[in-house]
């Protein structure tokens, strides 16, 4: 045991400070892509604090708001047409219980006069624009703007009409792949494979794994966005369980486990833009640029163009 024990630890050391030297210095193993575009100031489904939630009326305010990128959730209508929406079913939205999939895309109802804010609960937006949108209506107003498209169900159809309009606007560098489910982004990416994609959840869990067991420098990354929640969100703004304890207990082992700095400067060396979501509060931006995350995800982005405003012109005196 003694002789296992002299040959073992020495060679965990250099493991150890083979892995830290890595760690910090990426480039020396990876060479890093260079970006489309830096996302600091991201619009959550367009805008949905201060106008209704994909609306066009939302994204024009977050393109006054100097936005670099428009988050959007997409499904499918039923005569084949993909439609900016978040939910599946349009009672939330709309008050009308059918779903997307089960209207044309002329028959789909108007947003209702106000809709609560998901992520400012007791917060409602408005806004004169009640419309439903399809994606194609969107690239067509905003040709050059980013967005990141989520995918929510495994809907070959819907991925491969997403794919095509991507490719027939031309915005195969500047329209992100977004999706939890890794089954879904497998057939995303083969839609349209030239499209950036973000880690999915199991993928997420992958990255920490490799990160804690010292591996992360030496494994290669095709993911070009980590778009994930901000751990001190949760039991304030964002609750995954409806237990107040599970809550608790996962707002302190995600912030354990994920704001890691350290992480974050990793994976910017080596090309990968860090997003946090969804973020309505100067204190949780700070928090963010402070990790050293490329951008934030908000629903209200005048308060964040504002904040970044006012951390520009410090920087500058400073």
């Amino acid at each position: 045991m003694g002789s296992l024990l002299y040959y073992a630890l020495p060679a965990l050391g250099s493991y150890v400070m083979l892995s830290i030297f890595f760690l910090r210095r990426p480039r020396l193993l990876h060479t890093p892509q260079a970006p489309a575009f830096c996302p600091h100031l991201a619009a959550h489904r367009g805008g949905s604090g201060e106008r209704l939630e994909h609306t066009m009326e939302a994204m024009e305010n977050s393109m006054a708001q100097q936005a670099d990128l428009l988050e959007l959730d997409c499904q499918l209508t039923r005569d084949g047409v993909v439609v900016v929406s978040h939910d599946k079913n349009l009672s939330c939205q709309s008050g009308v219980n059918r779903d997307v999939g089960s209207l044309d895309f002329e028959e789909l109802p108007f947003y209702k006069e106000e809709l609560e804010v998901y992520f400012s609960p007791g917060h409602f937006a408005h806004g004169s624009d009640r419309h439903m949108v399809s994606l194609e209506d969107v690239f067509q107003r905003f040709p050059r703007m980013p967005m990141s498209v989520e995918v929510k169900e495994e809907n070959e159809e819907l991925i491969h009409k997403i794919a095509d309009l991507v490719r027939h606007f031309d915005r195969n560098e500047i329209t992100i792949w977004a999706s939890e489910k890794s089954s879904i982004m497998k057939k995303c990416k083969a839609a349209n494979p030239e499209m950036p994609f973000s880690f999915t959840q199991s993928r997420g869990f992958w990255l920490l794994l490799l990160y804690y067991l010292g591996l992360l420098p030496f494994m290669p990354i095709q993911e070009r966005f980590l778009i994930s929640f901000l751990p001190t969100i949760i039991n304030r703004t964002y609750f995954p369980f409806s237990c107040p304890g599970l809550n608790q207990l996962a707002a302190v082992v995600s912030k354990w486990f994920l704001m890691r700095k350290s992480l974050i400067q990793h994976l910017e060396q080596r090309g990968v833009q860090v997003i946090f979501w969804c973020l309505n509060q100067e204190s949780d931006f700070e928090v963010a640029f402070g990790l050293g995350a490329t951008g934030v995800m908000t629903d209200y982005p005048t308060a964040l163009r504002h904040y970044l405003d006012n951390r520009g012109a410090a920087a500058q005196v400073s």
